[in-house]
């Protein structure tokens, strides 16, 4: 009774927080409700027996690829007003999108047929003398191994397409490519970054200080603060 009674709870929190996912207007909002979600279906992974299912939900998904989206969401600078614009003109376009996706699942559901050994599967998922995640790992790696192969394959192709997409070419830019000279770093002598000075103790000059600027420099420069100390005094005297 207690488990039916969380069943009904989680499952109907978690199709509120997915059609909150949908429906928020801020992102960051629909990142939140979609981390509620996840949390959600990884209690209906408990209740089911499959908790490494569970914690593997809860550990990549939440703890890495829904914290990932959030910072993503939080770091662009998204103006919402500019990004609602243009609802009206392409809300006809996402209508008929729409109108055939749910075609197409009336067309799946209509011709949906219960399998008669699938019941007595629901009373008896699991192999009482195997661990739930034995069991997964069995399966996936025999019977559906090229599947799998498959899936990551995909998944594969997918991440060096968005590489691919967004990799950009500097060698056409004013500034260029900078590429590290590892050779010129390793070679590099104490001499050609450290100078060492010996700083006199008392009045100091440009000349002093930097022996390559030239005299002519240092005397105006020191013309000048005789200069200013001269008037100073005799503004003191006055």
């Amino acid at each position: 009774m207690i488990a039916d009674a969380a069943f009904y709870v989680f499952a109907a929190i978690l199709i509120a927080s997915a059609a909150m996912v949908v429906s928020a207007r801020n992102p960051v909002h629909a990142v939140l409700f979609l981390i509620l979600a996840f949390f959600n279906a990884a209690a209906l992974f408990l209740l089911a027996g499959a908790e490494f299912l569970a914690m593997i939900l809860v550990i990549v998904y939440v703890g890495a690829v829904a914290v990932l989206f959030l910072f993503v969401v939080m770091m662009l600078d998204i103006d919402f007003t500019k990004a609602r614009e243009g609802f009206q003109r392409y809300a006809p376009i996402g209508a008929a999108v729409g109108a055939v996706l749910m075609i197409e699942l009336f067309a799946v559901l209509g011709g949906w047929k219960i399998a008669p050994g699938a019941l007595a599967l629901r009373f008896a998922p699991m192999d009482a003398k195997m661990h739930n995640t034995a069991q997964l790992g069995s399966l996936i790696y025999t019977d559906y191994i090229f599947l799998f192969q498959m899936a990551g394959l995909v998944l594969l192709v997918a991440m060096i397409g968005a590489i691919v997409l967004t990799l950009r070419d500097r060698s056409s830019s004013p500034l260029g490519s900078r590429h590290q000279n590892i050779a010129a770093q390793v070679a590099r002598r104490k001499e050609d970054t450290l100078v060492m000075m010996e700083v006199p103790t008392g009045g100091r000059t440009l000349a002093t200080l930097y022996p390559k600027v030239p005299e002519t420099v240092g005397a105006d420069a020191h013309h000048d603060a005789h200069h200013d100390a001269h008037s100073h005094d005799t503004h003191g005297g006055h």
